[in-house]
């Protein structure tokens, strides 16, 4: 999917906002954008968002609102993330059965993560039926010129899968939405991958728990590692204990990416200072949800390599 930027400017991808309102408005005054005519606007350049707009912060329609104002407005672009999505699956009916959802609102889990944005925007309201109506609207990737954007991970086999699916616009549709919610479906495999990862089996039936006490069968991996080394190493996890439960075996076979493009993306809750560490792929989530959190931006002007320099970041709390 080719969408057109700004010629005379270039691109700020703006990560995980998850309602964090005000760290949104600090973040755009700090990259030189300001409010007039109806939208946050830069005289040359444009946002782009790697989803996850919504979701755990206080002020999740004030954010909702001011992104879709800037896409309707052709100042920012954005792509689906996987809590969009599952806004979309928590709304929509299971074939067959309009006692059931897509997203199963029996689980606590899903429950839990999804209710501060219904008590915000009024479950079934007309204001929540508009969101889900733009949130469908929003493409699963970015193919640009020069930069990929993804929610969390690109992998062209199941992009190719997706925009054969999409008829190439890279949008979801009904049919999409819930054959994805096939697990092992060809469907399933390809949604999960760009919008929550890569995950890997753990060898001989192992299992870990997580830091909610969950066992897990899969451990996520740092897809975009450079110089990757075993499972133990490459593996997403924030504790050390943790990170000892899992085998110190080598990773199975990656999908090698030989596009020379970089890929910015978000969802993985990053920790720490910001930092571009590899030339090619970058992380922009750096956990704003979270007190010691930043909202993070990487302004792209054309480059190949990304460079830190690049990086802008306002905390989620203000320091004076």
């Amino acid at each position: 999917m080719i969408l057109a930027m700004k010629s005379d400017g270039g691109l700020d991808v703006i990560g995980d906002v998850h309602g964090e309102y005000d760290a949104l408005v600090r973040l755009l005054t700090t990259l030189g954008y300001a409010r007039r005519d109806g939208a946050w606007r830069h005289p040359e350049r444009q946002a782009v968002f790697v989803g996850d707009l919504i979701d755990r912060g206080d002020e999740q329609v004030k954010v909702v609102t001011l992104v879709r104002e800037m896409h309707d407005a052709g100042t920012a672009q954005v792509v689906m993330g996987n809590h969009e999505w599952n806004a979309l699956a928590w709304a929509t009916e299971r074939p067959g059965d309009h006692r059931r959802f897509l997203r199963d609102h029996d689980d606590p889990h899903k429950r839990s993560q999804h209710e501060a944005f219904l008590a915000q925007v009024g479950e079934g309201s007309p204001r929540h039926h508009e969101y889900l109506r733009w949130f469908v609207t929003l493409p699963l990737w970015l193919d640009l010129p020069g930069l990929r954007v993804v929610h969390a991970c690109w992998q062209r086999t199941q992009i190719d899968h997706l925009t054969d699916r999409t008829i190439g616009t890279a949008r979801v549709t009904n049919d999409l939405l819930v054959s994805a919610h096939t697990k092992g479906s060809s469907d399933h495999r390809a949604v999960e991958t760009l919008l929550c990862g890569v995950e890997v089996k753990l060898p001989d039936g192992r299992t870990f728990n997580d830091k909610g006490g969950k066992m897990r069968h899969e451990a996520r991996i740092a897809w975009w590692d450079e110089e990757p080394r075993n499972l133990r190493s490459s593996a997403l996890v924030d504790d050390e204990d943790l990170r000892k439960q899992l085998p110190d075996v080598p990773l199975p076979a990656l999908e090698v990416d030989t596009d020379p493009r970089p890929i910015i993306f978000g969802h993985y809750w990053a920790r720490g200072t910001p930092t571009v560490k590899s030339r090619r792929a970058l992380c922009v989530d750096y956990s704003v949800g979270r007190p010691d959190g930043s909202l993070v931006a990487y302004q792209w002007y054309g480059e190949s390599n990304l460079l830190q320099k690049n990086l802008v970041a306002v905390p989620r709390v203000r320091n004076d």
